[in-house]
This record gives structure tokens, sequence and C-alpha cells, in this order.
């Protein structure tokens, strides 16, 4: 999770840098160069979360945030600060901000926030990304599938279903189940590095990819486990894409049972996935 930091005090900047590093909430992605905040470098870093101060020079806290959401950006935004009138809070809060932090700054404080942002922007993702999964099977529905649907398609099929296909790690997964089907090559006769740079320019990009997207499919069977057990979407897949015991390990992550969900493998995922799609009529 990148996070950029809008402050005109150098030593708040550095120990919520220290906090935010050495307790694994993210990457600071950029910071306020002399208190001054800078829109378009904001924006061009396109970070995940904006801590941003409340009093500073030229343009307070409040109106940093306001253009910031004018211009489009997505960032959730966590005001720092001292006041606590509740006019300009009400205020803060119509602007666009999400969370507080008080000063002086507190460990707990800010680790609990960022977290609790952290959380807000997985379930946001989660929720698109599982009504792009019903999407997807309204328009299978609607379609119906024909006998010559061909290898790809019983795949992109799969991935819809899991709300991945949206994904950039989609297409990639795509590309690598039609490379091993076409050449009839079982995936534990290669190493994932081995098909990314077969397939790709950039294979750590690729791969990284491509995790992050199996990761989302993970995320999204969970949620649906989660609201029915006997989700059909859930029943299929749940224990023969994925070992059902990390699937049963990220649930209990999303009801903050564990600190960490399931684990990702991409050889199994590949694997189970293309059983998947030779047994799909």
């Amino acid at each position: 999770m990148d996070i950029y930091i809008v402050e005109d005090d150098a030593s708040v900047i550095g120990v919520l840098q220290d906090i935010i590093e050495d307790n694994d909430l993210g990457e600071v992605c950029g910071t306020s160069s002399e208190g001054r905040a800078d829109i378009d470098d904001i924006l061009a870093r396109n970070p995940d979360v904006v801590l941003v101060d409340f009093l500073m020079p030229e343009k307070d806290g409040i109106q940093v945030v306001k253009e910031l959401k004018e211009r489009g950006a997505r960032a959730k935004c966590i005001m720092i600060s001292q006041v606590s009138a509740k006019e300009l809070i009400g205020k803060a809060y119509d602007a666009g901000i999400d969370f507080f932090i008080s000063k002086p700054i507190n460990i707990i404080e800010v680790k609990s926030v960022i977290r609790n942002v952290e959380n807000q922007i997985k379930n946001e993702m989660t929720l698109t990304n599982i009504k792009r999964m019903f999407m997807a099977e309204i328009g299978e529905m609607q379609k119906g599938k024909t006998a010559d649907d061909g290898y790809g398609k019983k795949v992109l099929y799969i991935l819809n279903r899991l709300g991945m296909s949206g994904e950039k790690g989609g297409d990639d997964i795509l590309r690598i189940c039609q490379y091993l089907h076409s050449n009839n090559r079982p995936i534990s006769q290669v190493s994932i590095g081995q098909l990314c740079e077969i397939l790709s320019d950039s294979p750590k990009n690729m791969e990284q990819r491509v995790r992050r997207a199996i990761a989302v499919g993970m995320s999204n069977l969970a949620h649906l486990g989660i609201e029915d057990f006997m989700n059909e979407t859930f029943t299929a897949y749940s224990s023969t894409l994925f070992p059902f015991e990390e699937i049963r390990s990220e649930m209990d992550f999303i009801r903050g049972k564990r600190r960490y969900g399931g684990k990702v493998s991409i050889k199994k995922f590949i694997d189970s996935l293309m059983l998947a799609a030779e047994r799909e009529l």
C-alpha cells in the first residue's frame, strides 16, 4: 500500500515514516516539500492513502483534500490534527477525510487507523470484484455456451466467475494456460519463472501480476463463502482451485480472526485451473 505524507514538520514526517515502515503498514511513496502540498505530485504518484496535516502554510489540509477529490484522486485521506472543534471536523469529513490521527503522534493510533483504512480499501475492491463476478455470470447465462467455445474461453469463463478477468494478471494467466495447453506441457515440467520469460519481456512483473490476480480470486471466493457457504461458485471452486485450508484461512482473515490470509501457490492454481477448464462442457 502506497502512502503519501503531507506535513510541514520534517520531524513528524520522519516519525510517521518510521512507524509505517517498521510495522509493515505500507511504503511511503512521497512527502511534501517544505510543508507545501504539491497536488500534481500526489496525483502523479497515485497513492492509496494520503496522510495530510490540518494546519499548513498556503493551503490547509481541508483545502488539499478537497482539491485532490475534485481532480479525481481515489486515495483514502487521513487527517493529522490537534483540532477538536466539531465544526472543523465536520468540514473535514465533508471535504473527503476518511479518518483522523491526533497530535502528538501515537504509534498505536497510527497503526490502528492505517490498518482500518487498508481493510476498507480491500473490502471495497472485493465488493467491486464480486459485482463483476455476478455480472459475468449473468452475461454467460444470457449468451449461453456453445460446443466449440475453445479452451481459452473455458479458462476465461472460470476466471470471470472468480472475478479475476478484470485483473491485469488475469490475461497473463489465460496466456499461460493457452501456452501449456497448445504445447501439451504439464506445468510440473516448467517453472513459473520460465513461463513468464517465454511469454513476457518483463517476467518478474508478469509473475507479480499473476500472483496478485490469484490472491484476488481467493479473496473473492472467501467473501462468497462468508456470505453464503452454499453459493454455487464457492462450492465449485473453493476446494478445487485452492486448497480448502487456504480458503478457510482467508475467510478467518476477513473475519479478523487471523493476522494473515491464505497462501497463494501459482503452480497449484494454474494446474487446478487447467483441469477445471478441461471439465467444462
